[in-house]
């Protein structure tokens, strides 16, 4: 996307978009090589790093969620997780609070495979953030939560937009 850049602001804007487009390219390759090397395909990436996420923010997924965070059938779904779970990447747990509700859960197998994958990356991460302060890494932390959430809703809007019935405009 080209962006005006006739003052400081709008020159800082069009870096800054220029460099989150470098960035998420530049991750997809990464996460391609991960997923290529494990014989997985994008939406098996996707969904383990949806499980991983959710993990990680205390909230496991269940295959239900999983589905509607990928747009994808409740059939779809199923064989996903078969798959990645055949494969090691995936385990599923049965909550303990409600018994009928299953949770997705990174597999030893596949944690390991993504640790020793990703672990390079999570060093030169640690690097990079420890060249900011504090008070300069929430902001940076708002804007990145801000773009993603933005980002998100687009994605949200033109999942909406391809699934809506054809109109016939004869």
């Amino acid at each position: 996307m080209y962006r005006r850049r006739d003052t400081e602001r709008a020159r800082l804007v069009a870096e800054i978009a220029g460099d989150l487009r470098r960035y998420s390219s530049d991750a997809q390759h990464i996460g391609h090589a991960f997923a290529a090397l494990h014989g997985l395909n994008a939406t098996d990436l996707q969904a383990l790093i949806a499980v991983m996420d959710a993990e990680l923010a205390g909230d496991p997924i269940t295959a239900g969620r999983l589905g509607a965070q990928l747009g994808l059938s409740s059939g779809s779904v199923t064989a996903l997780v078969d798959r990645l779970e055949r494969a090691g990447h995936l385990r599923r747990d049965r909550a303990t609070a409600d018994r009928r509700k299953v949770l997705l859960r990174y597999a030893d197998r596949g944690a390991a495979l993504a640790t020793a994958f990703f672990g390079p990356l999570g060093t030169r991460t640690d690097a990079v953030v420890a060249g900011f302060t504090d008070d300069e890494l929430q902001v940076v932390h708002r804007f990145l939560r801000t773009m993603a959430e933005s980002t998100r809703e687009y994605r949200d809007e033109v999942r909406a937009a391809r699934t809506e019935p054809s109109r016939d405009r004869s």
